[in-house]
């Protein structure tokens, strides 16, 4: 997944590099308000990417003694920061932008440079959101989109999405906005697009906040994992009945796993032994991203034959 998500923001922050540029020439020298939000919304798009790109590489780092989990929540960390940048900065200043333009209109000659440079950014950010859209659909397994996105546990993958989404739709409403100002000569127009513009990187922010807040806080393996899971505790021969399966991603490609087993009566320790460890290579086939596995062995407990053991074999 990683792999997607570098291509796909690297794209993006090369576009963004160069239209953030581009915009805030245009808006210099036309004046534009919708213009001057586009090109604010630009560098937060940048900013952002280099973050997702810092977490990445963060998350990268391998476990050691005060992270014996490693760093894989890292990237949760970063893409909820991405989305508070976009609300604070994007979002925030758009709005105010705009509203100080409403409340006190400045009108424009020069509109074509408006054009040219929103019709540039628009082809740019159509090229990024090819390059994150491609590599969302190769991890959405099938699933509808807003599901996907939902259920995915890589967010650097979608966001990068929305963010190229939000900004397509900002440079069609900025490009509304200037051509309602030039055709009635009203510069009203012009400041409600940055409004707009303001609301729509709002949405976004507050949509990516939530999609990443429950991974940050530790969020459960899809349903057919857990289920996978237990299926395969169930077909496993000496295993008597499945208590618990309990799950957490550490990351976007590690799944901590806890299952609570009772094991047929007079099973022994060494058979048990044996029926733990073919279990675990079992699971680590079937669903490579489960890396820590803990069984606690609920019967010997009960019989007080031995402790309530738990293995780790990663």
């Amino acid at each position: 997944m990683a792999s997607h998500a570098k291509k796909a923001i690297l794209a993006a922050l090369i576009g963004n590099s160069l239209i953030a540029i581009s915009k805030f020439v245009a808006a210099s020298i036309t004046g534009s308000s919708a213009m001057l939000s586009e090109g604010i919304h630009s560098v937060v798009d940048t900013g952002n990417q280099l973050l997702l790109l810092y977490g990445i590489k963060r998350a990268a780092i391998p476990a050691d003694e005060d992270f014996p989990f490693g760093h894989g929540k890292e990237i949760y960390f970063w893409s909820f920061v991405v989305a508070i940048l976009i609300f604070a900065v994007g979002s925030g200043v758009s709005l105010f932008e705009g509203i100080r333009h409403l409340m006190h209109p400045q009108h424009f000659e020069q509109f074509y440079p408006n054009y040219i440079v929103l019709t540039l950014a628009l082809i740019f950010e159509g090229f990024a959101f090819y390059y994150a859209f491609m590599g969302f659909n190769k991890v959405r397994h099938g699933r509808g989109y807003f599901q996907a996105v939902h259920r995915g546990k890589d967010p650097s993958l979608f966001v990068v999405l929305f963010e190229d989404s939000a900004a397509m739709l900002g440079i069609l409403v900025a490009m509304l906005g200037v051509f309602l100002t030039q055709i009635t000569g009203n510069p009203v127009y012009d400041g409600a697009a940055s409004v707009a513009i303001g609301l729509i990187l709002g949405g976004t922010a507050i949509w990516l906040a939530y999609e990443t807040k429950g991974l940050l806080i530790g969020e459960s393996a899809n349903k057919h994992v857990v289920q996978g899971i237990r299926q395969l505790a169930n077909e496993t021969s000496g295993i008597e009945l499945i208590n618990e399966v309990l799950t957490m991603h550490i990351g976007p490609d590690f799944i901590l796993a806890t299952l609570s087993i009772e094991f047929v009566d007079g099973t022994s320790v060494n058979d048990v032994e044996k029926i733990i460890a073919e279990l675990e290579t079992r699971i680590k086939d079937n669903f490579p991203r489960v890396k820590k596995i803990y069984i606690e062995a609920e019967s010997l407990t009960q019989a007080g034959k031995d402790p309530a053991r738990k293995t780790d074999r990663s």
